[in-house]
């Protein structure tokens, strides 16, 4: 279950650009995702009217080297940069504290984006992934509980591969992010 308070975590971590400059692994990756970000009218419309939201906060765990961040975060940096709600990026290794507290299915994923209100209490948090492409791992979790089996690595490879073809090849599945913040966001 996720904790109820996260306001001891405000103002220690740093901003989205100081995370995209900082990076040690993938930079041109993330780069790449963050220059072919494109919005829809309707998407944008809606990102820019929460800028009168002035009680919610943003955490988002987050580490260089995750592929899933890679893809993920470029989409969710444009969506808050106008929204205009305060961002801090928590980089993982330096925040297992939180990251315990955020578990996807017992284990530690990233990126999780955590909103919370002025008080710190969360409100709600999306991650690691857009649901479609969440589901492959989720299955795969249920059907191979043993990570000591002999085929553990084979169905692992397996799980890995559909989850890049979930993703696609372009950036349709950012709309699919936008939409789950979008639905997200709404009901706070």
């Amino acid at each position: 279950m996720a904790q109820n308070n996260v306001s001891h975590k405000f103002r220690t971590g740093i901003t989205p650009e100081q995370f995209m400059k900082g990076m040690h692994h993938n930079k041109d990756e993330f780069q790449s995702w963050y220059d072919q970000f494109v919005w829809t009218e309707e998407e944008r419309e809606f990102f820019e009217s929460l800028n009168f939201r002035d009680d919610i906060r943003v955490l988002i765990l987050a580490a260089d080297w995750c592929g899933d961040v890679v893809r993920n975060i470029p989409v969710v940096f444009h969506a808050l940069e106008v929204s205009g709600f305060p961002v801090e990026v928590l980089i993982l290794e330096e925040n297992f504290d939180l990251m315990d507290e955020f578990l996807t299915m017992g284990g530690r994923s990233v990126p999780i984006v955590i909103f919370a209100d002025t008080g710190g209490h969360v409100m709600g948090q999306w991650g690691p992934r857009p649901t479609k492409v969440q589901e492959v791992m989720v299955q795969f979790k249920q059907d191979n509980p043993d990570r000591e089996a002999a085929d553990y690595q084979d169905h692992l490879m397996e799980a890995r591969k559909e989850i890049l073809a979930r993703y696609g090849e372009g950036t349709e599945y950012h709309h699919v992010i936008l939409s789950e913040l979008r639905e997200l966001i709404s009901g706070l």
